[in-house]
């Protein structure tokens, strides 16, 4: 493990243009349950039942209140020091832009600056009837919850199944993945596209790939560095290397 960290701290180190893909694996160190996996929040929950915008046409009350759960979890949730790290590779200067995947607040509150939310913000909330849209601090007090401009139903502002990411999230975030010479590919699966598809960019172009992850994922047969185990321990380990090697 300690020659991976020692490749991947070199990589950041040489590269030009770093940038970093998230997921639901570093918010999961934070309390915050992941979709997938044995411990997965789709094991208790059908996403056709709570994910889709048929499904809260169907029953928005339901929708909402399994959404009002999730920000409760996510306010009550802390950043952890995968996140901190983050930060810290951004204030060195090495660390250019962030992707994440990821729709909880957690990157922002460590201190995170230059990011782009693939989908959505669950901390938002969006008319379904007109323009409206507001950041809330805690869960809707009445559920389902309606527009104060024109009555009509609020809807979490979160991307669901069978709905395309924002176009302008996802030019940015391709447009990063296109300058960038090196990623970090923490914590996701790989296999939800658009984002799955972004360390290929990259690797396309020849950067390279570095993975943090407690499992082999799709995107490990092209990651040149893998580093397997907790993104929280590992990644403030590669800062501390990173550090140490600039001031050699």
């Amino acid at each position: 493990m300690q020659d991976a960290l020692i490749d991947a701290s070199k990589i950041i180190l040489k590269s030009n243009y770093l940038i970093a893909l998230t997921g639901a694996g570093i918010s999961a160190e934070s309390g915050i349950p992941i979709f997938r996996g044995k411990d997965g929040l789709w094991r208790k929950y059908r996403p056709e039942e709570l994910a889709t915008l048929e499904a809260f046409r169907r029953n928005p009350k339901l929708v909402w209140e399994w959404y009002s759960w999730r920000i409760n979890l996510i306010l009550g949730a802390k950043p952890n020091p995968a996140h901190y790290a983050l930060v810290e590779l951004e204030q060195l200067g090495l660390l250019k832009f962030l992707i994440t995947q990821n729709v909880d607040d957690l990157h922002e509150r460590a201190g995170s600056k230059k990011l782009v939310k693939l989908h959505g913000d669950i901390l938002t909330v969006i008319c379904t009837s007109c323009d409206y849209r507001n950041k809330i601090s805690e869960p809707p007090r009445d559920i389902p919850p309606k527009c104060p401009r024109c009555g009509g139903l609020l809807r979490p502002g979160v991307v669901w199944f069978g709905e395309s990411i924002p176009p302008d999230a996802l030019e940015r975030a391709f447009a990063e993945a296109e300058k960038a010479d090196a990623i970090l590919v923490i914590g996701t699966s790989g296999v939800v596209m658009p984002a799955g598809a972004i360390p290929n960019v990259v690797k396309g172009h020849g950067g390279y790939v570095i993975e943090i992850n407690v499992n082999e994922s799709a995107i490990t047969n092209i990651a040149d560095c893998f580093c397997k185990g907790k993104a929280g321990e590992i990644l403030p380990k590669i800062v501390e290397l990173v550090k140490s090697m600039m001031g050699d």
